[in-house]
């Protein structure tokens, strides 16, 4: 469902991704993990056709997101990790101008929205201007935004960022139920915990290169970790193993 095929980004004198091949299953729930300035969010660019490689290809349901860009956005939704929304419209006002956009009939597209509202408890709220949401709100109305033409790919970064406790645990319901219908979940988070308990697979970036895929077992044992959490896994396979150490002794101090 999508395809990195060398996918390269070089900004004058910095290899921000190098060379990044990955294979992402349909209904595949994927985890893209990295340190602070790895090439996480580039990468997600360049699939989303927001930022033109260097060099490389990434294909989405088979569509060159450079060459057919128009195909392959059709069927894909994205969230942005700093996403942009106009405060001077409606929630309602917002979906439906996202819906218009992609040629939807108006028709499907207030009904779709009713059903999106509902989805993420939002109906309250959806006549009132964007400028007066909260944060997760806003976020909310992003991710609708990003569904309202039943996308077959959805990539993700930074989803759970402002959400509180009940925010994040309806976001994690709503992706695990998007899989299981056959969509594709491609998510960036720095968040350890939630990979863990949400991925099928998890990719590990580094210095601009993937250096790990797998599913957890498959990452333990290229870690070669006796410890299952990934949160020991990814120190041990980002060459931080001296931050595992402090972790340790804070949770020893803690108890």
């Amino acid at each position: 469902m999508i395809r990195l095929v060398d996918l390269t980004k070089r900004y004058t004198s910095v290899l921000a991704v190098d060379k990044v091949n990955l294979n992402i299953r349909e209904g595949e729930l994927f985890g893209f993990l990295g340190p602070n300035g790895a090439g996480k969010t580039t990468t997600i660019r360049m699939m989303a056709g927001l930022v033109k490689p260097t060099h490389g290809q990434a294909f989405i349901n088979g569509w060159n997101v450079y060459a057919n860009p128009r195909e392959a956005k059709l069927i894909t939704g994205f969230i942005p990790d700093r996403p942009f929304l106009y405060g001077k419209l409606t929630g309602r006002e917002f979906l439906r101008f996202v819906g218009n956009l992609y040629g939807l009939a108006s028709s499907a597209i207030d009904s779709r929205i009713d059903r999106l509202f509902s989805l993420f408890n939002t109906t309250d709220y959806g006549d009132d201007l964007i400028e007066s949401y909260s944060h997760g709100m806003k976020q909310r109305i992003v991710m609708a935004s990003a569904l309202i033409h039943n996308p077959k790919v959805l990539i993700v970064d930074e989803p759970m960022v402002g959400l509180d406790p009940r925010g994040a645990k309806l976001v994690k319901r709503i992706f695990k139920n998007l899989c299981k219908n056959g969509t594709t979940v491609f998510m960036s988070t720095h968040t350890l915990e939630i990979a863990e308990e949400m991925c099928d697979r998890i990719g590990i970036i580094q210095e601009g290169q993937v250096i790990a895929v797998g599913s957890m077992k498959e990452l333990k044992e290229k870690a070669g970790s006796d410890d299952k959490r990934l949160e020991s896994i990814f120190f041990k396979l980002t060459g931080d193993e001296d931050m595992e150490d402090v972790i340790e002794a804070l949770r020893f101090q803690g108890q």
